[in-house]
């Protein structure tokens, strides 16, 4: 099995040394030479130019041709059924770099060859490039990847768009990327993008929930270890969580969070969720309310009770996302 992977940020570089050690083979591109240097002692194929990622899937792709020597004694084909045909992992900022990439691709790529956006891209973008790559024959799925760093480097979370034979061809890499029972394949493309944009909406809410209980705690006359309650919290609770074991684990590190930031960075998921809640006619409430925080989070006071409950958020960030939320 062999893949070409472009982009190797927090999550791709953490996504091709997991492949690596499930025996898939890579050929890596990422713009700075440091990813590409550590995925290369790990066993990877890098190269330089990101046009050189399809050149080197091409030269060492197995022909058509070969096949009739791979049958056995039924006269079935032993391979896969897509000799020939490469596949190419996009994992970059989505938006304009992406959409550059993608241009960049096309040329390169031939009819059958599977290319696969793992970016956070806006679901809407998703099915415009599909419909501008479907004229060319090659084959284009969205998969939404949630986990984190961590989670992308022992196996990530994969919510998965495209056609159905496309999703067959790829599942053995899906099950060798994900955690156990950690994907689903929801079903044409733009569906992936769609639940991912949905899972990141949830998490505001959820991440903005929290933040307010930590601070209503603080703010409180009763001088709680707030370590310790979310200790209580993260065990047979009804709100055990990852995310609020995140939340115990800044606190324990920094009673204070005096040195994170009250400002909580934000990307476009939030906000597209609501637009697209609205649309279909659903009332985002909690939300949107979390995305507004965010927004607003600015112009709030550092030291003040809404500026530490912001600290909480920016620390549940910082501990499942590897975002930069420390003060600079």
């Amino acid at each position: 099995m062999k893949i070409g992977f472009i982009g190797l940020g927090k999550m791709g570089k953490g996504m091709v040394l997991h492949l690596l050690e499930q025996g898939v083979e890579v050929v890596a591109w990422n713009r700075s030479p440091e990813p590409r240097e550590e995925v290369k002692a790990a066993g990877a194929e890098t190269v330089e130019e990101v046009e050189e990622v399809v050149r080197k899937l091409k030269e060492q792709q197995i022909p058509r041709s070969a096949r009739n020597d791979n049958n056995d004694d039924s006269g079935q084909d032993r391979m896969t059924g897509n000799e020939g045909r490469i596949i190419v992992w996009l994992m970059l900022p989505a938006g304009e770099t992406t959409e550059k990439h993608i241009d960049k691709l096309l040329p390169l790529l031939s009819s059958g060859d599977l290319l696969i956006d793992g970016a956070n891209s806006f679901y809407k973008d998703t099915l415009r490039r599909a419909e501008k790559i479907k004229p060319t024959g090659i084959h284009f799925m969205d998969i939404g990847v949630s986990g984190g760093p961590k989670g992308a480097r022992s196996g990530a979370c994969l919510m998965i768009g495209g056609e159905k034979e496309d999703f067959e061809r790829i599942k053995d890499l899906v099950v060798k990327l994900s955690a156990k029972d950690a994907w689903g394949h929801f079903g044409k493309v733009g569906a992936g993008h769609f639940a991912k944009m949905v899972h990141n909406g949830i998490e505001y809410g959820m991440m903005q929930a929290i933040a307010e209980g930590v601070a209503i705690l603080k703010t409180s006359d009763f001088n709680f270890n707030l370590e310790d309650v979310l200790r209580v919290y993260d065990n047979k609770s009804v709100i055990e969580s990852r995310l609020v074991g995140w939340t115990r684990e800044a606190l324990q590190e920094d009673p204070e969070l005096a040195e994170y930031s009250s400002k909580i960075n934000h990307t476009g998921e939030g906000e597209w969720t609501v637009k697209t809640a609205r649309e279909l006619g659903v009332d985002p409430v909690v939300i949107e309310d979390s995305f507004k925080v965010r927004v607003d989070s600015e112009i709030i006071e550092e030291n003040s009770p809404n500026g530490f409950r912001n600290k909480a958020v920016s620390a549940m960030r910082g501990k499942f996302g590897g975002h930069s939320v420390k003060k600079t």
